[in-house]
């Protein structure tokens, strides 16, 4: 199967997930589209990573690959009803913080870390201003873990974006994109959590996230580039 037939298959079954959720209560048969389709619309972009080819280098599939089965099991922690697992929402979070730390690792593997300080800067002012707005929401047992994620997550969207900044191929740049959508997600999901209900949440939310996903998967590819040979040998 190639690769625009895999992504329309994803897109396919995203937007039956989507729709599961949008729908919700309001629908027979909705909740079960969203317990069927958020799961395997990850899984597929798992299989997407995994058949990626030639790959950047080992590391990086591999780290990219472990971060997406994290993000299924989160998926799986997060879209679980409280009356059935009332820590969901907890074991959700540190679900995708291990994801990022995977994402990180890949993304470390042909770049150094923190190459480009004032992206690093500039996220981290991002993420204390959106913690001074959502800080009052949050409920105490839940501040540490909110604040270890969120840092996890702008070091992940900091080092994709140093990253896309220094390679300037193809593939970094898919990875530089879905940092960013990771972090749009997320942003999406804490304010309509902690702060105030946002309108098509879940269509917000799940689309990002989505997409995100899928261009990181995307990146296991590497693009022919003059860049390409530069640090790219780790296995």
């Amino acid at each position: 199967m190639s690769i625009a037939m895999r992504s329309a298959l994803i897109v396919l079954f995203a937007v039956l997930a989507i729709a599961g959720a949008e729908l919700g209560g309001s629908m027979d048969g909705a909740q079960f589209l969203h317990y069927a389709f958020k799961p395997l619309t990850t899984l597929s972009i798992f299989f997407l990573a995994l058949r990626a080819q030639p790959a950047i280098n080992v590391r990086y599939r591999q780290a990219i690959l472990v971060g997406i089965l994290f993000s299924l099991l989160g998926d799986i922690f997060l879209m679980l009803p409280v009356s059935l697992l009332p820590q969901g929402f907890l074991l959700g979070l540190l679900s995708f913080l291990f994801a990022h730390l995977c994402f990180l690792r890949a993304l470390c593997s042909d770049t150094s870390f923190f190459a480009k300080p004032l992206v690093f800067a500039a996220l981290a002012a991002l993420g204390a201003a959106h913690l001074f707005v959502l800080w009052p929401g949050l409920p105490p047992a839940m501040r540490i873990p909110v604040v270890a994620y969120v840092c996890l997550l702008l070091a992940m969207c900091a080092q994709a974006i140093s990253r896309g900044i220094s390679l300037r191929t193809v593939d970094s740049r898919l990875a530089m994109s879905g940092g960013i959508c990771f972090m749009l997600s997320d942003t999406i999901l804490a304010y309509n959590k902690f702060y105030t209900p946002i309108p098509h949440s879940p269509l917000l939310i799940l689309a990002s996230y989505y997409l995100a996903l899928w261009l990181i998967a995307r990146s296991v590819q590497a693009s022919p580039s003059a860049h390409q040979d530069q640090g790219r040998d780790h296995a």
